[in-house]
């Protein structure tokens, strides 16, 4: 693996909310049909997470587990461990039909922090923000990008493509720009 570099080397903007791109996270798409003997233990085994439910992220300590779609999980952990994830995922599911994939360079994740983080994204996301429970990943869009975010400690985590990364810091700026509160 490359030495790590974020899409964007950290950018940061403070507005009414703090933006900042989070990265380089380790990212792991990992694609098996739910029930898959070993995929429980697989996702354990490479992140200490449990499996999440529909539309849920657990985390355990630097690692999280997203569910992104009904064959499709989201493991985010450090990005020096990926290698040893994805050889533990190989490991627990040898025999069985899954794809387990390294994305960490492809993508790019932002943190928006402050008591009207939600402010900012409702601005770009058609998603209902007051239905929003904790632990719930959405995947969606942001303005006209594919993302998934979650809330957590204060803010919302953002994952979108590294290739969009400098237009999504550019919304995420701007909707938190002083004077853009709803």
């Amino acid at each position: 693996m490359s030495d790590p570099v974020s899409a964007l080397s950290g950018a940061s903007y403070d507005g009414f909310v703090a933006v900042r791109e989070i990265g380089p996270l380790g990212m792991i798409t990992l694609r098996a049909k739910a029930g898959t003997p070993g995929l429980e233990a697989a996702v354990q085994a490479a992140t200490g997470c449990a499996m999440p439910q529909v539309r849920r992220i657990v985390r355990q300590g630097e690692c999280a587990v997203g569910w992104m779609s009904p064959d499709e999980t989201l493991l985010v952990l450090p990005y020096g461990g990926v290698a040893a994830a994805l050889t533990a995922i190989a490991a627990a599911l040898q025999g069985q039909h899954h794809l387990a994939v390294d994305v960490s360079d492809a993508r790019a994740v932002f943190r928006v922090e402050g008591a009207k983080a939600d402010q900012v994204l409702r601005k770009l996301s058609p998603v209902d923000f007051d239905r929003l429970e904790p632990g719930e990943l959405r995947r969606s869009r942001t303005a006209q990008v594919a993302a998934a975010f979650w809330a957590e400690d204060g803010g919302f985590t953002l994952v979108c493509f590294r290739s969009v990364a400098s237009y999504v810091m550019g919304l995420l700026s701007v909707s938190a720009r002083p004077g853009a509160e709803l």
